[in-house]
């Protein structure tokens, strides 16, 4: 399981991002869970001002980057922060 810090003063509409990326409907804030092709099965809600994400691998993985990209690009516009960005934050924990 992993906290996201949305950025200071960004205030996504996270439900509008999971519906356009993952094609999921749902409240966020009372937390949905779907399946994403290489990924796997996703928990996600949203906290204050933090984006609580577990997910449970498949068991078969893919070697399609373009999944990869996909996710950075729905966490970017989720939290606000880039991969460089929300690493530095993982590393002062």
């Amino acid at each position: 399981m992993r906290e996201y810090k949305i950025k200071r003063g960004y205030n996504p509409d996270l439900n509008a991002l999971v519906l356009r990326y993952f094609k999921v409907k749902g409240d966020i804030e009372k937390g949905i869970q779907f399946s994403v092709e290489g990924i796997g099965d996703v928990s996600m809600k949203q906290d204050k001002s933090s984006l609580v994400i577990d997910i449970v691998p498949p068991k078969k993985v893919l070697n399609d980057y373009s999944i990869i990209k996909k996710w950075n690009e729905f966490l970017f516009e989720a939290t606000g922060m880039d991969s460089k960005e929300r690493k530095k934050l993982f590393g002062k924990v």
